[in-house]
């Protein structure tokens, strides 16, 4: 059965180096998974003042994450922690109370960081929403990408193969994850 994987890039740069590796893991997914980018940079800031008559891009936004069948995050770091857009999203989704879009979706998360612990704060920030949000995160293999600046070509393209399987890798286990939390 083929699963429809949202994916959300906490960057907004078009040319961030977090949406290239996001490009590179949609590039290495296995058969079976058919994954689509979210863009989130175009939704105001929550505010619950809004709910009784939410904007046009909360509820597309709402309708997209509810029809994902597993949720994929991939973020950079920004002060030991996730942006604020992508905070915003993961709140812009939960919403209204009791409704969440977000409910019992299969995720996964990788970091990104030109720095070498890759993003560490940001992914464990980012675990912690997904516990409240009742985002069945997969726990392993873990998925730190640091050093990014030197696993990437002029065109955005990976260059080192062992962060090519090693991605692959982390592809297929999220497969087997959906699979797994999907039939529980």
């Amino acid at each position: 059965m083929a699963r429809n994987v949202a994916v959300f890039v906490g960057s907004l740069r078009k040319e961030s180096f977090t949406r290239k590796i996001a490009k590179a893991l949609v590039e290495l997914a296995p058969e079976g998974m058919s994954l689509s980018f979210v863009e989130i940079g175009q939704l105001p800031l929550y505010n619950q003042d809004d709910e009784s008559n939410p904007p046009e891009s909360y509820r597309e936004f709402r309708r997209t994450v509810a029809a994902a069948d597993a949720v994929l995050f991939v973020t950079p770091e920004y002060n030991r922690s996730i942006p604020g857009g992508l905070k915003n999203a993961l709140d812009v989704g939960s919403r209204p109370y009791g409704q969440s879009a977000w409910d019992g979706k299969p995720g996964a998360v990788v970091s990104v960081s030109p720095g070498a612990i890759g993003g560490f704060g940001a992914n464990h920030h980012l675990r912690q929403s997904l516990v409240f949000l009742n985002i069945p995160a997969m726990q392993q293999p873990e998925a730190y990408v640091g050093n990014v600046t030197q696993l990437l070509d002029d065109q955005g393209k990976l260059t080192n193969d062992n962060t090519r399987a090693f991605l692959a890798k982390f592809m297929q286990s999220f497969a087997a994850w959906i699979e797994a939390v999907k039939k529980s």
